[in-house]
């Protein structure tokens, strides 16, 4: 049977939150892929952690549709708040590095896991709650091009 968990996408106030942010100055990084079926460029503001020397963006919502043009495209464009921008390659992880990434999360964006715990995605803000999210939150390694 799949996880139910599965279909849970991003809370429908989640744009005008982060439009919001956008709006009071608070930096943001975005990641900017091609729509998978109109190929036009997509932004999305999310949380990038650096841990063990990588860089990882969590699904945290899985049936959001940046994840879906992520995995079709697997290239986009980073803008980082620091104000610097790359072209990256996007890479899922397997489920042994996810599992080392979530349980990091909660350090990383307690906000968000908040978030991810209010929709149910997650049963708990904690290492082992977040754990429980390994092949149905996807973790993408951050590698760049150049």
């Amino acid at each position: 049977m799949t996880d139910p968990r599965r279909s849970i996408r991003p809370p429908a106030w989640i744009k005008s939150m982060n439009e919001g942010l956008a709006r009071d100055g608070v930096p943001l990084d975005v990641l900017t892929v091609p729509g998978r079926t109109s190929g036009r460029p997509r932004s999305t503001p999310l949380t990038v952690a650096e841990l063990d020397g990588h860089r990882y963006v969590l699904g945290g919502f899985p049936a959001a549709d940046w994840i879906k043009n992520v995995r079709a495209a697997g290239t986009g464009t980073l803008a980082l708040h620091t104000g610097t921008s790359e072209e990256v390659r996007l890479v899922e992880v397997d489920d042994a590095e996810a599992e080392t990434v979530l349980r990091a999360w909660p350090e990383v964006t307690p906000d968000g896991v908040a978030m991810m715990v209010d929709a149910g995605v997650v049963t708990g803000a904690t290492p082992d709650a977040m754990a429980e999210a390994v092949g149905i939150c996807p973790v993408f390694r951050v590698e760049g091009t150049a």
